[in-house]
């Protein structure tokens, strides 16, 4: 018999864990934990682990729950003064993204940078003190690139996912 491929969306896998654990009716010594069961269903789906999973859902911008966008766009948007500069760096790193295409924006579209231009857009949108930690994050996440040497920094153009173009149009307004 050939197997076709049915896609199942699960919007939120530590429910769906709890209530498959309650399915299988185990008796409770034999009933494997919470996170036993998550990295079951991570390892059935092809990942390693949980934490597998999610770091390919983190990179690849899929997160369905638009609660989760939602706080993570209000955890950005608070670290953010009146005049949108980023006052405090964000702890969670779904909030740090949404900060950095923030700063991504304020970047000079199709023109070559030296490192102190790019520090100065940085600079004049940041008051958190470490322009070069965003900097070089802005490079690690790929919305910069700079030639080997370190003389010429570009912003690379792509669209931004939808919650990182609503901050921006947020501090667009402030």
């Amino acid at each position: 018999m050939s197997q076709t491929a049915i896609p199942v969306v699960i919007d939120d896998l530590s429910t769906f864990a709890k209530m498959l654990r309650r399915e299988l009716a185990l008796p409770p010594d034999a009933t494997p934990g919470h996170s036993a069961m998550l990295g079951a269903i991570a390892r059935a789906a092809g990942f390693r682990n949980h934490q597998h999973l999610r770091a390919h859902a983190r990179d690849t911008g899929v997160q369905s729950d638009p609660a989760l966008r939602g706080r993570a766009m209000e955890r950005a948007l608070r670290c953010f003064d009146d005049g949108g500069v980023l006052v405090r760096w964000p702890k969670q790193a779904s909030a740090r993204t949404l900060a950095l295409w923030a700063l991504w924006a304020t970047l000079p579209a199709r023109h070559p940078m030296t490192e102190r231009e790019v520090n100065e857009v940085i600079k004049a949108r940041s008051d958190i003190g470490d322009h070069v930690m965003l900097r070089r994050t802005l490079i690690d996440l790929g919305l910069a690139t700079r030639t080997a040497d370190g003389s010429v920094y570009r912003r690379v153009e792509t669209t931004p996912p939808a919650e990182a173009e609503a901050i921006i149009r947020s501090l667009r307004r402030r």
